[in-house]
């Protein structure tokens, strides 16, 4: 839904920039507007929305500005895709995976359950052949999608009671999305996606008994330290939630050459801020979130078991049911071998030698 104002200059500028009596050229000044699943306040994701808006403003000298609304202030927040591409919007901050339901393959460009870091998906996104694949899946519905960062390791989730073992999740109902959500429900639980902003409330109330939402950063900003006991970590589901700015197609083959290479660029300037700004934000809540009196857990190792054969179930059944799922799953999972060999020679033993040598110190 691109506006445009035509900004004319005045004939003493156009004798300064000495023009003198030749026609002068008018510039647009092109208004987009972007909507988001989330809070427009929510840290690391609608505030990385703002700012890549503000970016984009400041690189094109005010020649492309957006107007920015959170979950429910334009359209819900589960709706945001179906905006941008009827063009009730011209741009989203969101991720892949809530759109799974237009297409199975968006799972991957998000995080799929024991897959891609933050790291390993920016190398597949940009060196491999993620990016190509997800505009391939993309371009049926009309938008263009660009990296916009990544939340990194995430929780595993807020419960009320302990998980001792596999029989302690049947028959909970928990708020968890992607892939995890079917995993879980395979194993017993009743799973729920409901909107961010919903799921402390939710919460608080017992309409769920447990929920999962990012990590420390964001989970202690929604309070869910006051709703929940136990915080189990690290997230089977989520190693590494991508994050996206998908834009109308129609709207950026409007844009100017130049207009369409910032906001490329400032793409991959957020990228770099948001994930930035979670690493860091995440290491230095986590301790105040424990002083609050949150309960710290690990995963019993049936649970991880069971975690880990379900998954590879559903995932085989995710290959299935879709031509462009198992398309980009084969890619996924040839890579995710070598990064797993990978990570096993260098960084597991990074950190282990590191610990070591903090205890040491």
């Amino acid at each position: 839904m691109q506006r445009r104002t035509l900004v004319t200059a005045t004939p003493a500028a156009a004798l300064a920039l000495g023009l003198g009596a030749r026609p002068l050229r008018a510039q647009e000044t092109i208004r987009w507007t972007m909507v988001m699943p989330w809070p427009k306040t929510t840290p690391g994701l609608g505030t990385n929305a703002s700012r890549f808006a503000e970016m984009v403003e400041k690189m094109s000298g005010g020649r492309l500005t957006m107007t920015v609304y959170g979950a429910g202030e334009l359209v819900p927040a589960f709706e945001s895709l179906d905006a941008v591409q009827t063009g009730t919007a011209d741009i989203m901050h969101a991720t892949p995976y809530y759109w799974a339901g237009k297409s199975p393959a968006m799972h991957f460009f998000t995080t799929t359950p024991f897959g891609l870091t933050a790291e390993e998906l920016a190398g597949w996104l940009y060196k491999g052949d993620g990016m190509a694949l997800w505009r391939e899946a993309y371009e049926p519905f009309g938008v263009i999608p660009f990296y916009a960062g990544n939340s990194r390791i995430q929780a595993g989730g807020w419960f009320n009671k302990e998980i001792n073992g596999l029989a302690d999740l049947s028959g909970l109902k928990m708020r968890i999305a992607g892939l995890g959500g079917e995993v879980l429900r395979r194993l017993g639980v009743n799973t729920v996606l409901i909107a961010p902003g919903e799921i402390t409330p939710a919460l608080m109330a017992g309409t769920v008994d447990a929920a999962e939402w990012v990590g420390p950063w964001n989970d202690r900003a929604f309070g869910l330290q006051r709703a929940a006991r136990y915080y189990y970590v690290p997230a089977f589901h989520e190693p590494g939630a991508g994050l996206e700015l998908t834009v109308n197609r129609n709207s950026f083959e409007a844009l100017p050459e130049d207009l369409q290479a910032i906001v490329e660029a400032a793409a991959a300037a957020i990228t770099t801020e948001t994930v930035a700004d979670f690493a860091y934000n995440n290491i230095v809540s986590f301790q105040p979130l424990l002083d609050e009196g949150v309960e710290l857990r690990f995963w019993p190792d049936d649970v991880v078991e069971a975690l880990g054969r379900t998954t590879w179930e559903v995932m085989a059944d995710l290959a299935a049911s879709d031509p462009m799922a198992a398309k980009v799953g084969a890619s996924v999972d040839r890579y995710l071998v070598d990064c797993d060999r990978y990570a096993q020679a260098f960084d597991k033993r990074l950190f282990d030698m590191r610990t070591r040598a903090l205890a040491a110190g």
